[in-house]
Formats: C-alpha cells, structure tokens, sequence
C-alpha cells in the first residue's frame, strides 16, 4: 500500500508503522469518523492461503470481544482485496523504544506498567484468547504511560496454521517458553513465561538469552538457567526477583498457575514483609535432553486574544471657555470710566469728541494663521489681542489658530478685543502593548485612534497564527496618531521546512540535524542488505515533507546485511575397515585370499586404519579435519552438518591416506 490510497473506500493511507511473519500496520485516516486509525493487512504471500485468510477473520472477530483500557480496540473488520483488521492508534512508542529511554526504570514504575500488561492478559485468558506472541514491540506506550496490547488473536492464527516466518521468529525468540521451543502447543504457562522475560528486560534493559542465531536463541530457553538479575542489580529485591524466576521456570507446572496470581505476587513484592524472602528454587526438574528444532525460516491550538478594551478619544472642547469674571468686571469698569470720560468729553468738546470716534470693522478669519500672523492681522484693523487660549486639536497645526471669538465677521468698534484659540496640535497618547492581541482587534482599536496601520506576516514557534508578535512602536511611548503609522508584525504559525533525505546519514549526522531544525527523532534499527550498518536505511516522514519546529520525525538505522537462516541435518555413513592381509591380497590380486579374510580373521592382533573425515560446510571446510580416530571393523558415522539455506554440503573420508568415499552437494532434503 502507498500513502493516498484507500480500503473500502474509507480508510486512506498514511504511512507504514510496522510488519510483521502475517501482516502490514499502516497509520491511516478513517474518513468517516475523521480520526487517526492503525490498519493492519494481511500479508500478501497468504492471500492464496485459504487456511490462513479463515483462520485470520475467525481470530480478528474474536479479538473485537477484547475490550479493556489496557488492550488495542479493535473497531473494524472487513476484506478489501485483502482481510483487514482497524485498530484506534497509540501515538507513543512501544515497550523496547520506552525501555532504551527510560532505563534503569524504578521499581515502582516497573510494576506499575507490568501490573497493566497482567491486567490485559489477565482479560484475554478469562477469554480464552492466549496471546502466544508477548513481546516489546507488541507493547504500546503513550504519553501518559498508559499501556496498551495490541496482536491479540494474531499469534494464535500463526500458532494454529504452524506458520514458521522468518522476521515473525526473530522479534519473539527472545520471549518464546520452552514448551514452544520444543514445538509444543502454547498454553497459558506459556503466555507467563513470556511475561516474565518482558519483567526480567524491565529490569535490566536486556533479554536474558542471546546468541547469533534464533535456534542457538531457542536452546538456551530450555537448557539454561535463568541469569541473575541481582548480579548487576545487588539493591533488586529478592521477592521481586523472584517473581522473574517463577514465571520463568523451565516446566509450566513450576510457574504461577494464573496471570492473576503473577499479579498478586508482583504487587506485594516491595513490600516489607517479604524483605527477607529466600531465593525461588523450581521444585521439578526439567529434561535437559536437548531436542533437534526446526529451521525457522502529530497545529497548536490559537491562543484567544483577549479583547483590547477600546479607550474613547477625549474631543477637544470645542466651546469657547467661559470669560474669566474678574476680567469681566474689569472691563465693565473700564466701560464705565470710558462712558463717563466720553461723558465728560462731551460736555467739554462735543464737536471734536464727533469727530475722532472710532471706525466699526468686521472680525477676520483668523484660522490657521500663526499667532503672530494674527495678530499683525487684527493691529491693522485698529483691534486688539484679547485672551490666548490653547487647546488641543486633531485638525489645526500647533502654534496655528483654532477659532476666535467673537467670530469671524463679527463687527468691532476700533481697538476692541479679539480672544484667539491657539492649536497645541493633536493630544499624544501612550501607546499601548499589543503583543500576542488578535491583529484583527489590534487593528480596529489602532484605526479608530487615528493612526495608520500596516501589516506584516513573519512566522513565530511561540505566538498563536493571526495574533501581533511585535510592533514598530513600542509599548509606552507618547505619540500623535495621525501623525503616526505603526506596523505590526503578525503570526504566520511556526515557520515549516522542507525534510532533507537522510538516508545514509550516521546517528551523528541525525541529531545534528534534528538539533539545528529543533525536531524530535525515534530511531529503530532493522537489517538492510545495501546500506552499511549504522547508517538511515529509511525514515518518516518522506524526504521532501513539510514539517515544523517541535515535529517528531522517524529514521531507521541499518544492522548491515540481515543474518542468514541456518539449517542443521545429519548423515549418516559407514565406513568400511580393510585389513592388513585385506590390503595385500588386494595388492597382489588375490580374490580369494581376501573372501577367506572377510570369513574368518580374528579381532585379535588387527592393524587398525586411521581414518579423516573432511567435512565442506557452513562451518568447515575440506582444510581442516573434521573428525580422525582408528578402525578395528566397519564403523559407522554420522555427519553433522550445518548449511545456509539453500547451499549444501560435502564431505571426503581417507582410510590410511587414501580417500575411499566422497559426496558432495548434500542438502537437507536428500
């Protein structure tokens, strides 16, 4: 499946998540409910396997039964080509990847996430549904550290149509009981042995059993003690040891006779009373026969602006201010005085008062004249200055004049007053701080004050997409609006970049790169045959992806070139002894002489023959011996051989320096 494509015209496809011996996980989109789901198909080499297909539906219906918080929900089955399992997606990690972070893990959490895997197996038993396949990598984690099982019904398909999957093997021979190393059925037992090794790698960071080959994996499961986990560990428990050791007895009868009673038994494990506990011993012993086995072939949400509480503009006063009454009375008192001298004038020199009284004039349009204009203005009609007053003014120059009054064409005698109302220009105001402000609310309060306002869009990781991330004049300072233009920079969201091709980098070269972009990186490792080991054989997203600061991404290390698969058979031979009169006879070419040998020569006083056996194999080569003794009588031999799959073998027998018998092109089959 490639990314886009659909199943049953619901679930579209994202990306691989993981494979399996019988299956493909996929991350995909279920259209319908518009939710994030994991979709697991069946692999295509068991499309023509009617068994399998049968056996795969029977056990993902039965799996939909499971519901449990600790267990993967199953919300969908169906066939599309192919049978397809829908499962809700765990974003987090599995088990191994939680380990390799976390170690060494406490021991109270190490029994809080175990107590979570025993409750769901736990489930599942009561159900009659037995995993068979427990292992890290079916063991999910999310952020929360809730646990989740996932593969439940899956291994019991393998396990009943005997499917012997190379990968499928090799991800769970670490965990496999003993009983399923002999080829046995798997029971109960065996889903607690498997238990205990996921406990005992909880514990140490390591599976208890290793070795360069899954058969070498398997035989020590059952021939081999358990290691000590107390060996590294000297602070570990002894009853928390012991918990290991039970569910991992060789024989299903020495371990717990249910999850349930392994559940208990780890709960109490920290506690006091079993501070003094003695080391668990099996009380059966279990064959050691060792038994031939079969060749196993993740955008922020906004943040809400809070809403910038619009602050009404003060309109200047516009009405002239009242005349101060004192002056008032000053001028009336003046009037008077002028009434009584005009008074007294009058009487004294009517004529000549007559003649010199003063001219009428209209007041003129004084506004937007400086203050010196205007009054220059008003000494040419004979009219005086009267008060000064200054106010604020959005619409006239400061140092220019606003208004006078009286008005303008208003009519004067000669040397009367004219109070001018003198612009201090626009009031300023204190700017406020509009950082992380929706721009859209910024915008309309920055408007409605007067000032022109521009926008510009930058990308921010840390302010929500749409709001202010900075402006061009900052918070505090005193300005004039319309005298003013502000720009603010607003939030595109995180800037995004396109993802480099890492394959072939080192883990150095992916975290340098992560560190510069500010990205998270999961690394797994997996056996690729063309990328050297230690380099990105793959990674997720897809070279050329959008992705952003703080976005997870996924790459895969090459182990080199996967392992070959082994096989292991035996031939056998005889291989004949000649005597020493035999030898002669033969040298002079007397039949008979060599008949009455073979009839009737004693044992007593023979010559023996050294023989070399030479053996061409996986393991040696014609070089070296590989087995040499003496003869006294026709001896038989079995050759161990040990070849990849697919090659075969030879092998070469020399009787006293002569090669007697060669085969070459052995195979297991033959």
């Amino acid at each position: 499946m490639i990314p886009g494509e659909r199943i049953s015209n619901r679930y579209k496809i994202i990306r691989e998540i993981g494979s399996g011996g019988m299956a493909q996980v996929y991350l995909a989109e279920d259209l319908i409910l518009e939710r994030n789901v994991a979709v697991k198909l069946m692999a295509y080499n068991f499309h023509n396997d009617e068994a399998s297909i049968r056996r795969f539906k029977r056990e993902a219906l039965s799996t939909t039964e499971l519901i449990h918080p600790n267990i993967v929900n199953v919300v969908d089955v169906g066939e599309d080509d192919t049978p397809y399992i829908v499962m809700e997606y765990v974003e987090g990690y599995d088990l191994k990847e939680f380990i390799r972070q976390n170690h060494p893990i406490p021991y109270k959490k190490t029994i809080e996430i175990m107590s979570q895997i025993l409750a769901a197996v736990e489930y599942a038993h009561n159900h009659n549904i037995i995993h068979r396949d427990l292992k890290p990598q079916n063991i999910l984690i999310d952020h929360s550290e809730k646990v989740k099982i996932t593969d439940f019904g899956i291994a019991v398909a393998l396990s009943e149509n005997s499917i012997t999957q190379t990968n499928s093997l090799l991800g769970s021979v670490h965990y496999i009981s003993p009983e399923q190393a002999r080829g046995s059925m798997a029971t109960k037992q065996s889903d607690i042995y498997s238990l205990g090794i996921l406990l005992y790698e909880l514990l140490s960071a390591r599976v208890p059993f290793d070795g360069e080959s899954p058969v070498s994996i398997a035989l020590k499961h059952f021939q081999n003690d358990m290691p000590s986990l107390k060996e590294n560990d000297s602070s570990l428990p002894q009853a928390l040891e012991n918990v290991v050791l039970k569910a991992t007895a060789k024989e299903p009868g020495d371990r717990y006779r249910s999850v349930s009673e392994m559940k208990k038994d780890l709960e109490t494990s920290l506690s006091e009373s079993r501070a003094e506990e003695m080391k668990f011993m099996p009380v059966s012993t279990h064959d050691d026969e060792t038994r031939m086995i079969e060749p196993v072939k993740i955008r922020p949400d906004k943040t809400e602006a809070p809403s910038a509480e619009q602050k009404p503009v003060e309109e200047p006063d516009r009405a002239a201010p009242e005349p101060n009454k004192e002056k008032k009375r000053k001028r009336r008192r003046k009037g008077l005085l002028f009434i009584i001298l005009l008074l007294l004038m009058l009487i004294g020199s009517l004529l000549v008062f007559s003649m010199t009284r003063p001219r009428e004039v209209s007041v003129p349009d004084l506004s937007g004249l400086t203050l010196e204009e205007a009054e220059e203005e008003l000494e040419e009609l004979n009219l005086q200055v009267g008060d000064i007053i200054e106010q604020n003014s959005i619409d006239v120059e400061a140092g220019r004049i606003i208004r006078t009054n009286p008005s303008p064409d208003a009519v004067l005698r000669e040397f009367a007053s004219v109070n001018l109302f003198v612009s201090l220009g626009e009031e300023m105001i204190t700017l406020e701080d509009y950082e992380n402000v929706s721009y859209e609310d910024a915008r309309a309060e920055l408007t409605d004050m007067g000032f022109t306002v521009e926008r510009e869009d930058v990308f921010s990781n840390d302010i929500s997409e749409g709001n202010v991330v900075s402006q061009s004049i900052s918070a505090g300072e005193e300005v004039v609006p319309s005298e003013s233009t502000i720009t603010l920079q607003v939030s595109s969201g995180p800037e995004g970049f396109t993802l480099r091709r890492l394959v072939g980098y080192s883990s150095v070269g992916v975290e340098d790169y992560a560190d510069d972009l500010n990205l998270s990186v999961t690394i797994t490792n997996e056996p690729h045959d063309t990328i050297p080991e230690g380099q990105v054989a793959r990674q997720s997203p897809e070279p050329g992806t959008t992705v952003y600061p703080g976005s997870r991404i996924s790459v895969v290390f090459s182990t080199g070139p996967e392992e070959p698969e082994y096989v292991t058979f035996d031939r056998g031979i005889i291989i004949e002894y000649l005597s020493e009169t035999e030898e002669e006879a033969e040298n002079d070419g007397d039949e008979e002489n060599e008949e009455d040998d073979e009839n009737g020569e004693s044992d007593e006083g023979l010559t023996p023959n050294a023989i070399e056996i030479y053996v061409e194999d996986a393991e040696h080569s014609f070089d070296d011996v590989y087995r040499a003794f003496d003869i006294y009588e026709d001896t038989p031999q079995i050759i161990t051989f040990v070849v990849e799959e697919g090659q075969t073998a030879s092998f070469r027998i020399v009787r006293d320096g002569e090669v007697i018998r060669e085969e070459t092109g052995i195979s297991p089959n033959d």
